[in-house]
């Protein structure tokens, strides 16, 4: 649905229950409306369900919305608490006191309305696909409300996303906890706390004790968050829930699909370079008519008016983001005091430009800003456009993915489907969809400032190959190409692994 994709849980919202009707399963996408939806054009109103939340029953409008595939049914639940601070946001910038605490009561809420209407259904599904800790809550209602038991009967599925996530919220004493959200639930403190802190309800631990089968978006993501997270190594793992996913792992419990990639009409042509800069220009003008002085834009404006007609000898692109799992590496200090992306964007010289497009976290953007002030061979476009994204796919020469940890990430699909081959850190899904000197370049390390080292080593050693080995990067670049990550085979491995339904 328009204005509903926010990361990697939207792409697969969004493209793996077409892939599944495709094989042959009638899919439906149940959603918060979050105050936008129910208005789209066409949309329907088919029902009404009463749902008690908060010491109260409410009213919530259960929609059909058309969506982008046909064979998908969409419905979106209506109610105020799903947008609490206006239409259209789908996350709430809580501070930092209370993190969680807007978007755990709307989940929340959005999970007993999805199991009062699912329980009303002429027929129950033969499955309930639940993702990430937003989703989990459902387990509340699934396990402990009386009036839901037939849920039991359901075959009910949790995949994870990112599980540095977990949406903890305390038990009671707070307008955000599960005891003001359901104050008549007889509930299984074991189940619902959290590991580390007892007095809290931990969706995502909730699921990993309570799905009949879980997934993860990737097979080594999979393994690695069965190992605690260790900081001083530079890895993330379990999160504290390590041992929950030991466990379900040695009960057969817990798969590892890898997440598809959209190949329809493949990726198009490579743009001129004239383009990329104008789509760029184009976009950073709109950005600072918005917002007149702004730092980021204000450089931006003024690095791509210098850049020359003729197309640079390097194009570097980064896109997504601006989050300590896919910024740190780039701002580790080295041992001259400089971090990674200065090393990368200084070692291009005068014959390069690395265009980093991205928005997020404030202070990963400042020091960005503050790096982009130094280094005239970056370009930081602070926001994100879908054309300009397309346009740098498809028009760059090495694209950098440096993640801390990545369960599966989709920006290395994008590149490699354009030949763009990436230079990546060898965990999680980057580990399994690029393949070091055949298919991109991979680097490791066990410090971050090792990693990061290895990181600049490695963007120097593939700029080179590019320069002195022409037929081996175009083999490279045509290896990228040719992988197929394609949603078919993530929905097959689906039904049979985390459905258990044979082919």
């Amino acid at each position: 649905m328009p204005g509903g994709k926010v990361g990697g849980v939207g792409d697969v919202v969004h493209e793996l229950p077409a892939a599944l009707a495709d094989a042959g399963w009638q899919a439906t996408v149940i959603t918060p409306s979050y105050g936008m939806f129910h208005e789209l054009p066409d949309a329907k109103r088919l029902d009404t369900v009463d749902v008690a939340f908060c010491g109260t029953t409410h009213a919530v409008g259960v929609f059909d919305v058309p969506g982008s595939e046909q064979q998908v049914c969409n419905i979106a639940f209506e109610h105020p608490h799903f947008s609490p601070l206006g239409p259209g946001l789908i996350y709430c910038d809580d501070e930092s006191e209370r993190p969680f605490a807007n978007d755990a009561s709307k989940f929340a809420f959005f999970c007993a309305t999805a199991a009062k209407w699912i329980e009303q259904l002429p027929a129950l599904p033969d499955v309930v696909h639940l993702h990430d800790w937003h989703a989990a809550f459902y387990f509340l209602q699934r396990n402990f409300a009386p009036e839901h038991s037939q849920l039991q009967d359901v075959l009910t599925v949790f995949t994870i996303h990112n599980l540095s996530y977990q949406g903890t919220r305390p038990l009671r004493g707070d307008d955000s906890s599960l005891e003001t959200w359901f104050p008549a639930l007889n509930y299984d403190a074991a189940l619902v706390r959290d590991p580390s802190n007892t007095d809290c309800v931990n969706p995502m631990a909730l699921a990993i004790r309570s799905a009949d089968k879980i997934s993860t978006v990737s097979p080594t993501y999979a393994s690695e968050i069965r190992r605690p997270s260790d900081p001083v190594r530079g890895f993330v793992g379990g999160e504290g829930l390590e041992t929950q996913l030991e466990n379900a792992a040695k009960m057969d419990r817990l798969v590892g699909i890898l997440n598809g990639c959209p190949y329809r009409g493949e990726s198009g042509r490579r743009p001129a370079w004239r383009r990329v800069v104008q789509l760029a220009t184009d976009q950073v003008t709109a950005w600072f008519e918005r917002s007149p002085g702004n730092a980021a834009h204000e450089i931006a404006k003024s690095r791509l008016a210098a850049l020359p007609a003729q197309p640079p000898t390097h194009l570097l692109v980064s896109i997504g983001r601006l989050v300590p799992q896919k910024m740190s590496l780039f701002l580790v200090e080295l041992a001259d005091g400089r971090t990674a992306l200065e090393h990368i964007a200084a070692g291009l010289g005068g014959d390069g430009v690395f265009i980093l497009l991205g928005s997020g976290d404030a202070e990963l953007e400042r020091q960005i800003v503050e790096v982009a002030q130094r280094c005239e061979q970056l370009i930081f476009l602070r926001g994100y456009s879908e054309s300009v994204a397309d346009c740098l796919y498809r028009g760059g020469d090495l694209f950098l993915m440096p993640s801390s940890f990545e369960p599966c990430g989709i920006s290395q699909m994008l590149a490699m489907r354009a030949a763009q081959p990436c230079v990546v850190h060898g965990v999680g899904g980057l580990c399994d969809t690029v393949e070091h000197d055949k298919t991109g370049f991979v680097f490791a390390g066990t410090t971050p400032v090792e990693q990061a080292n290895n990181f600049v080593a490695m963007v120097d050693q593939a700029l080179n190959l590019r320069v002195n080995d022409n037929d081996r990067w175009q083999s490279i670049c045509t290896c990228a190409a040719s992988q197929r990550f394609d949603w078919s085979q993530s929905a097959r491995q689906t039904i049979k692994q985390l459905y258990g339904f044979a082919d």
